[in-house]
């Protein structure tokens, strides 16, 4: 737990004041806790200003009137194959491979406006869209299967190697490792269409893909 605080601490550092105002949902799922574990682990969020919209993977018996609610939503999975590109930039030969994350979560719901989904462990995938007003932030690569509109934060625990991939590109804003493009500065030749975002030389680089 120390060192997810640590990860945590560090994004905070980047974005002093990321999660103001953002509810988070709280994924659980393989952690065994006490309920004096979850009672110290929220604790520990409120005093770093985070609120907890929701609680995925925990026992029912740890929640109650006192806890955020149980979600239902997301489950974990193992590697995500990713997207064919239909013409992969020449410099990615020389890449190195995307950094083996300990596991994923699945999101079989859309990412409401308003919810912010935070998985510092792993890939994120999300089978719907990701709404304006929504975010979703993963320590590892973020897989979109439906139009993201809202925020993408990839490779948040310190990951130069993550991307973000979506089906239809009509974000807020893209960020990995903690270099981020808002809708503004992106190139209006990519909206609407299948995109995979990647660093290359410090800088956030666009790719077509295939939709398949």
């Amino acid at each position: 737990m120390a060192d997810w605080f640590g990860d945590l601490d560090a994004l905070n550092r980047r974005a002093p004041n990321f999660f103001a105002g953002r509810p988070v949902i709280l994924d659980l799922s393989g952690l065994r806790l006490t309920r004096e574990d979850l009672d110290g682990l929220l604790a520990e969020l409120a005093a770093r200003h985070i609120a907890i919209l929701g609680i995925e993977g925990a026992a029912p018996s740890l929640l109650d009137s006192g806890t955020p609610p149980a979600l239902a939503g997301g489950r974990p999975a193992g590697e995500i194959s990713t997207p064919d590109e239909s013409a992969p930039d020449a410099s990615s030969e020389s890449e190195p491979p995307a950094k083996e994350t300990a596991r994923s979560l699945i999101l079989d719901a859309p990412v409401r406006s308003g919810q912010t989904v935070l998985h510092l462990e792993g890939d994120v995938t999300v089978l719907g869209a990701v709404a304006s007003g929504a975010e979703v932030i993963a320590g590892g690569s973020i897989h979109v299967y439906g139009a993201l509109r809202g925020r993408a934060i990839a490779g948040a625990a310190g990951n130069p190697t993550a991307r973000i991939w979506c089906r239809r590109f009509e974000p807020e804003l893209v960020a990995i490792d903690g270099l981020y493009r808002a809708a503004d500065d992106l190139d209006p030749a990519f909206r609407g269409q299948a995109v995979e975002v990647r660093l290359l030389e410090d800088a956030i680089k666009l790719n077509l893909f295939e939709r398949g």
